[in-house]
Order: structure tokens, then sequence, then C-alpha cells
């Protein structure tokens, strides 16, 4: 459904020098210097996926979405979204999906809500049946007609992204790219939003790439992720995939008889090298381990070997901590995270 091959995007920038004189210098002889945004991007997401495009800031996300959207043109490869060249066919591109960018508006600056839905309506070709269905689940779930015919551009962030996240939705699209879609939105809102594109994805098979710095959006919507480091893919697989990717994992167990909390610890200091161990405030006891040198197998093996264990498990790691991995040093190896 979406496919990139080698995708590349480059900016040519304008140097400034410093300075009154500088400035100057600059009007007569301008100099450039080259950025790379995307460098070399490859991958292909099937249709039906509700893939997450995770990166840093500067990491080349939301210039790839415009790349895929048509907005922009590639310095070198290609991409393709259902068999399309979205920068070549822009207009068929635009009919088969539906685009959120959290600070650009697809909405009509001075005219409300309802007269912007009108004007998709004709654009997009939408069928009443569709357009009076998805109206009716916009006022279920984003309140959609307390918006009212207040003008967009006097509407709040929070009421403006509803508006645009509604739209994004209204033809019934192939496939969506959200970029920082709930920006803006309380809780409420936020979920009811999650709970939109997962009826979207699971009654017509709609195709999702979003991305988010808020990873609850990440955990609630999407199953796969796509990572990016530098303008370059550093993963792709599921989520699941991902955070099996932790330096570092844990075991939290609470045990019958034998030695008290402070015992267990030391005992499993001296034991496990590498493994640190402390006590929760709810009394059980957390053992951390270094993913690269022991296995889940390997520290309930030694913990059931020593302990009577009346509960035990294995909290996934932190997504948060998984991508700040990442970002500061790039992806270790999958590593085996399999229970006893």
């Amino acid at each position: 459904m979406i496919v990139a091959e080698g995708l590349t995007k480059d900016f040519r920038i304008a140097e400034r020098r410093p300075g009154l004189v500088g400035s100057l210098a600059t009007l007569l002889s301008r100099e450039h210097r080259t950025v790379r945004a995307v460098d070399g991007i490859s991958f292909a997401l099937p249709a039906g996926s509700k893939t997450a495009y995770i990166g840093a800031n500067g990491a080349g996300k939301s210039t790839t979405i415009k790349m895929l959207t048509g907005i922009m043109t590639p310095t070198a490869g290609r991409c393709l979204v259902d068999g399309i060249e979205p920068y070549r066919d822009r207009r068929r591109n635009a009919r088969a999906i539906g685009v959120v960018f959290g600070q650009r508006s697809q909405l009509w600056w001075d005219l409300s809500v309802p007269d912007s839905f009108q004007i998709l309506r004709r654009v997009y070709d939408i069928p009443d049946t569709v357009y009076a269905r998805n109206l009716a689940l916009y006022r279920e779930l984003l309140d959609i007609d307390a918006l009212g015919t207040t003008p967009v551009r006097q509407l709040s962030l929070g009421q403006r992204m509803r508006a645009e996240i509604a739209a994004s939705l209204l033809h019934d699209p192939k496939v969506v790219f959200w970029d920082e879609p709930t920006i803006g939105l309380d809780m409420v809102l936020k979920e009811a939003v999650r709970t939109l594109v997962n009826r979207a994805h699971a009654e017509l098979g709609t195709t999702v790439l979003l991305t988010s710095h808020d990873l609850s959006d990440i955990a609630a919507i999407c199953d796969d992720a796509l990572v990016v480091d530098g303008g370059r893919v550093v993963h792709q697989g599921t989520l699941h995939d991902l955070l099996r990717r932790a330096d570092r994992r844990s075991v939290v167990f609470e045990h019958r008889g034998g030695p008290g909390p402070d015992a267990v610890v030391r005992a499993i200091g001296a034991g496990l090298p590498g493994a640190t161990a402390s006590v929760t405030p709810e009394g059980r006891v957390r053992v951390d381990y270094p993913a690269d040198a022991l296995t889940s197998r390997q520290v309930l093996g030694f913990l059931l070997d020593r302990f009577e264990l009346a509960d035990c498990y294995a909290p996934e790691p932190d997504l948060e901590t998984v991508l700040r991995q990442i970002y500061r040093g790039g992806v270790p190896a999958a590593r085996d995270g399999g229970a006893a």
C-alpha cells in the first residue's frame, strides 16, 4: 500500500553572514549549503496496517509524510501510495488519502466547520449515505456540533484539531497520514480520536501512518513501528519487537518464607553478575538485568532455584526508555526476551 524506495530529500539553504557588512555581502554573493533531511529511506507498509512513524525532532518524519502526500517532490528515489506516485498524480492521490498536520489546516479559514465539510463533500463526491454516517459518528465521538458556525480562524487549537481529524476521514480514505493529530486535545478527546481511527480501520480496512510524540497515542493506535534517526530507518517491525530491543529488562516477584527482602537483594547481586535488585514500595523485589548478558530464562531459573516465588511477572520495557536509547546511541539487536 505504501512503498518507499531509496527516498531522499535535500534542501538547499542560503548561508547568511553575520553583521551589517556580512548582510550586504550576502546580497551580492550568496552561498548555499545542502541539508539532507531524508537519506535513502526504503520501506513497505501493507494495506490495513497501523504504523507509528517515530523519530526525534529533525529525523525526517514530516518531510517523508509530505513526499507521501504529494506536497514535496523527492530529490532521489521514489514512493508509491496505493500504486500512485503522489507528486506525479497529486489529484488522484489526494482522493485516496486523508491528512492531518498538527500545525497546518485543510479547512477554510473564514468559513465555519459545517461549511468546510460541505465543500469537502463536493470536492470528494462523497455519497449522501457515507456523509450522513460519518457526521453521525463525529457527533457521537467528537461532539462536532458544539463547534457551531464559528469561523475556523476563531476556534481554539483543540477545537480546530477535532474538525481536522473529522475532515481527514470524511471521505472514507484508503490511507490516513496523521502528523501530531492530538495536539491541543484533552484526555477525553484523545481517547475519542483513538476510537475513531481504530473503528475506521476495523470497518473499512484503513491504512494508518501516524507520527506523534505522544507515546500513549502510539500504543493505543498502532501495531507496528517504523523508527528513523538521522534521516534513515533504524527499525521496522512490531511495537513488541521494538520494546524487546531495550538494553535492560526486569522481573518483579514476591516470595514466601526464607530470607527477608534485603537478604534476597544481596543474594541476587552476588549470584547474577550485572543485575541489580531493589525492594519496591509494595515490598516486592525487582530485578533489573542487562539484556545482552542475561536472558529472562536465566534470571527466572536463578530465582526459582533459590526462592519460593508466590508471584512473578516481567513488565514490558517502557517505550519512552527504548526511544531515548535510540536517539542517544542507536538500537541494539533484538534480544531473547522469552519467559521460562
